[in-house]
């Protein structure tokens, strides 16, 4: 891919799961990054897959917190000089089930991380570094935004609200920054486990491509969409889901 080798990145929630699989694509393609989460174990682990500090480093915190975003941003730059790419990937679904019921300090929860906290990433990596230099930003959304998703259906909510902010975020920024997104239908981590366990045949049935998609899916999409390849793409969502909604499922 053109346009990757040494840039820098900053991946959120990436010790595990999509976030490390996009890392990884990243760091394959010549960038180092800077990898977050809250478990500095997890991380630790992950900057060892990466290749180590000359590839990657890591800051543990809370992706809704302003004095971690600040740091990660800081120690980023410090490290390697700039901060030319974002990933948002941070998400939670912390709750299950249909919205007439829900616990309204968990749909609150929700937006506050998947929404306004990665609102917030971009604000500080646009003000640090992104605002005289240009670069490019990735949202991680969910098909859940694409279309209704039965059972998550506030987590959809908060992915939809993601995609509009991409789109509103590619105009004001353009064109010095492009920002995109990719919606996933389930992937094969820990997060997404309770979608699929024991029964992973069944559910990869409804995929025209008959199986669950793998980090490195999403990993191989977000590398082309920060890379100089996409040079013409932003304020776009593409959707990396097997072939999930051409069949009507979520």
């Amino acid at each position: 891919m053109q346009g990757l080798q040494n840039k820098v990145a900053i991946v959120t929630g990436a010790s595990r799961g999509i976030g490390l699989g996009i890392a990884q694509r990243l760091v394959e393609e010549g960038a180092r990054v800077c990898v977050t989460a809250r478990k500095p174990e997890a991380l630790a682990e992950a900057v060892d897959a990466l290749g180590g500090p000359e590839h990657a480093i890591a800051v543990a915190g809370n992706a809704a917190d302003p004095g971690h975003r600040a740091e990660a941003v800081a120690r980023t730059i410090e490290t390697f000089g700039s901060v030319d790419l974002l990933v948002n990937n941070t998400g939670i679904n912390p709750v299950y089930g249909p919205l007439v019921d829900i616990d309204l300090d968990a749909a609150r929860k929700i937006v506050d991380t998947n929404v306004v906290a990665a609102l917030a990433w971009v604000q500080e990596v646009h003000r640090a570094w992104m605002a005289e230099h240009g670069g490019a930003i990735v949202n991680v959304a969910s098909v859940g935004g694409v279309k209704p998703a039965p059972g998550i259906a506030m987590y959809g909510a908060s992915k939809a609200m993601l995609i509009s902010i991409t789109e509103s975020l590619a105009v004001e920024l353009g064109p010095d920054v492009r920002v995109n997104a990719v919606a996933p239908a389930v992937v094969k981590t820990r997060f997404a486990s309770a979608l699929y366990e024991g029964r992973e045949e069944e559910v990869a049935a409804a995929y025209p491509l008959r199986r669950l998609g793998v980090p490195e899916d999403i990993g191989s999409v977000v590398a082309f969409l920060l890379s100089a390849d996409a040079g013409w793409l932003t304020g776009q969502t593409l959707v990396v889901d097997g072939g999930l909604t051409l069949t009507g499922g979520v």
